[in-house]
């Protein structure tokens, strides 16, 4: 191309390039214009639009008294209020005032820059089983109507662009409260003051319910665009701060000194969603029926977390810590849908002093392991994976690799007496009921060689086969337990062995709380793992303590309670009788028809334990010449027989959880 035409075509081009900067300016100019000019009629449309639809889809009147445009991209309301028919007000603020990014805007994304709230509430209000907020909740037919896959980490970062959007940089707060009532049970949180300017944040909060009056207050630092967070959440008054509410509606008392919040990054890389930082909270106080019998603490913990996201995965990453007081260890939890729906966890325990762990173990939960000294150290590794279309492929692999470890010095739980005379009292309830001496001295009591053969077969094989082989728990049977528990959504089944029974009569209570099931596992843990007592004073002790019968403790009792006999006299029926009962010993009489026989079921039950024994080869054919006679309830339990006929569904109930047991 000649120079000439050349230069000129190049000028010819920066010409039109500037025309068409130029309309540009002029049609944004115009844009911007017009919208300034209209935007009053433009805000009132909006408010009328909005009220409209709380009006047709939720049933709702919502107002504002007063709207107006302060410069260019502020904002000024008065008097917003939301009320559902015929319900409580849900939310109402005086004043209002905030800033949006118009440029985001005009890419339909809201993003505010500024926020000042003056005077307001927002309440949630239930009475009887009718809310001001039901409407609100009901889904969205169309909402439903989705992909089966979804994409998490492209689902997660969408939401939380958009909340941190709604996150002003700059906010003041001012008398904002935040209502519940619950039929009754109320809370508010007041925030008489909050402040985010240059990043910092500081408030100041009123927490008052039923119970508790608290002042509260959150400090530290928040950059929403940044997606950064170093939040500290401290007690005002002394004392610790008590969590609102949750005492009055679920009986559960918490509290703690100080929590920490920091989010180091947010990051989206390709179809990864990386969330980085940690939590910390000190003297985490719990009390709840179901954790345990008194207060649980918890002096230290901390979590430095990463939880990826993927397209068909949500989870925590191995480089993640937790720490509780002096126990540190790396956790991995995957939730993934790629092909089946498949939950992972994986648990690895550096290698640790033993007496740290003792130590480290929250107050008021481990009560029978205080005083407790240990020497040596561990490491521990659990991995678990469990399949939803294929259960019964559960993996479940605990390993513990000691190393020179051992009991120097028991705790409140001493072991030791097992292989003694001692008192033992059963707890029912909160409730000890009357001492039975496991010695010579008391005459019910019976050495394991002079109880008949038949029942201390038929005991292990309903209760645990494998006793004088496993060391305290058996794995096939855990992971039964756990498919069953997961596929029934509650604790419908137990793995429990004799050792694990044992531990529980002669040391433990028989409340159902996740403290004494912890402390028997790792009392059991303890005892069958430094050969403490051995198998056959284990299973003597178990005779001679287990509950038989109301106020029956021990075979001894049992015998003459049932049969007018000794244990070394009973017959293979007797003994399956005996046997078969012990899951629920206080309902014996229940297993009786009204002519005093046994009913159907417990005969098949009978049947069946009987088979299992042939199989297994305890029994002979000899053993069963006398089979098919009925039993006969000669001695006091006879009175307790009720003559007629029970409720069917108490005799089903009955029956499966005797069955349960043979499963093992």
């Amino acid at each position: 191309m000649p120079p000439q035409i050349k230069v000129r075509y190049m000028k010819t081009t920066k010409q039109k390039i500037g025309l068409f900067f130029k309309i540009f300016l002029v049609v944004t100019c115009f844009i911007v214009g017009g919208f300034y000019i209209f935007r009053d009629a433009v805000l009132q449309q909006t408010i009328a639009k909005v009220s409209n639809e709380m009006e047709v889809d939720y049933n709702s009147s919502f107002t504002i008294k007063k709207a107006s445009f302060d410069g260019l991209s502020g904002l000024n309301l008065t008097e917003i209020i939301l009320v559902p028919k015929h319900r409580d007000t849900l939310f109402k603020i005086q004043k209002l005032k905030t800033s949006v990014n118009l440029w985001h805007l005009l890419t339909g994304d809201v993003q505010l820059g500024t926020l000042e709230v003056q005077n307001g509430f927002v309440q949630l209000v239930k009475k009887g089983k009718v809310s001001n907020f039901d409407a609100f909740l009901k889904k969205d037919n169309q909402t439903e109507i989705r992909d089966e896959k979804r994409d998490y980490a492209q689902f997660a970062y969408r939401i939380i662009s958009k909340v941190l959007n709604l996150v002003p940089t700059d906010m003041i707060l001012d008398n904002l409260s935040f209502r519940l009532n619950d039929n009754g049970k109320k809370a508010t949180v007041n925030f008489q003051k909050l402040r985010l300017i240059n990043k910092q944040l500081e408030t100041s909060i009123k927490v008052q319910t039923n119970t508790i009056s608290q002042r509260w207050r959150i400090k530290g630092f928040a950059d929403p665009r940044n997606k950064k967070a170093d939040i500290r959440f401290v007690n005002i008054d002394t004392g610790a701060i008590q969590m609102p509410y949750l005492d009055e509606r679920f009986n559960l008392k918490s509290s703690f000194d100080s929590i920490r919040l920091n989010i180091q990054n947010i990051d989206k890389d390709g179809n990864l969603l990386h969330i980085d930082g940690f939590m910390a909270i000190a003297n985490l106080k719990l009390n709840h029926p179901k954790i345990a019998s008194k207060d649980v603490l918890l002096k230290n913990a901390k979590f430095d977390y990463r939880f990826l996201l993927g397209s068909d995965f949500i989870s925590i990453d191995s480089s993640s810590t937790v720490q509780l007081n002096k126990i540190k260890f790396h956790p991995y939890a995957i939730y993934e849908t790629e092909k089946d729906t498949i939950y992972k966890l994986k648990v690895n325990i550096p290698k640790m002093k033993a007496q740290d762990f003792i130590t480290s173990l929250p107050e008021g939960l481990f009560t029978h392991f205080q005083g407790m000294e240990a020497s040596g150290a561990f490491d521990y590794k659990l991995d678990f994976a469990f399949n939803q279309n294929k259960p019964n492929q559960l993996v479940f692999d605990s390993k513990l690799k000691k190393e020179n470890l051992k009991i120097t010095k028991y705790g409140e739980a001493n072991l030791n007496k097992l292989n003694g005379e001692f008192v033992y009292r059963a707890l029912i309830k909160n409730v000890l009921q009357r001492p039975v001496l496991v010695g010579a001295a008391n005459p019910n009591y019976t050495p394991l060689d002079q109880i008949s053969p038949y029942l201390r077969k038929s005991v292990l094989t309903t209760e645990d086969p494998s006793f004088f082989s496993h060391r305290g728990f058996i794995s096939e049977a855990f992971k039964q337990s756990i498919v069953k528990n997961i596929r029934t959504k509650k604790f419908s089944r137990g793995a429990s062995t004799i050792s694990m029974q044992l531990v529980k009569n002669a040391f433990l209570s028989r409340e159902k709380t996740v403290s004494r099931k912890l402390e028997e596992i790792l009392l059991v843990y303890i005892l069958e793992n430094n050969r403490i007592v051995s198998k056959e004073r284990m299973l003597e002790v178990y005779f001679n303590i287990i509950e038989w019968g109301p106020n029956v403790y021990g075979i001894g009792e049992a015998s003459q309670f049932y049969f007018q006999k000794t244990p070394s006299e009973l017959s293979l029926n007797e003994c399956l009788y005996l046997a078969r009962i012990i899951p629920s010993p206080k309902k014996f009489m229940y297993q009786f028809n009204d002519q005093g026989m046994l009913k159907d079921f417990a005969v098949k039950q009978e049947s069946f334990l009987t088979n299992i024994m042939f199989r297994r080869g305890l029994l002979t054919p000899e053993d069963t010449i006398n089979r098919s006679l009925p039993i006969l309830i000669s001695g006091p339990a006879k009175s307790l027989i009720k003559y007629k006929i029970q409720d069917s569904t108490q005799i089903k109930v009955d029956s499966l959880a005797v069955d349960e047991e043979f499963d093992l």
